[in-house]
């Protein structure tokens, strides 16, 4: 990875549609090229944030699992 700035999202806890929704504000103050982590557990998200991302425009970079949490880098 560059030494690009990362924001983090911690959507932890938060259950479908919250992580998403929070997602998106976030990314909308975000500069285009911008990268934000979002770190969730519902495993709705998994289907979520892929979906979210194909629909908005934005690219999903990574996606990962981080012991019980699911780690999402996306570029907006």
């Amino acid at each position: 990875m560059t030494d690009e700035t990362v924001e983090t999202l911690d959507a932890l806890g938060l259950r479908c549609p919250l992580p998403v929704l929070k997602a998106r504000k976030r990314l909308k103050g975000m500069a285009p090229g911008a990268l934000l982590r979002i770190e969730a557990d519902d495993p709705a998200a998994l289907v979520d944030v892929p979906h979210f991302c194909a629909e908005q425009g934005h690219d999903l970079v990574e996606q990962t699992r981080d012991g019980e949490a699911l780690v999402f880098l996306v570029r907006k």
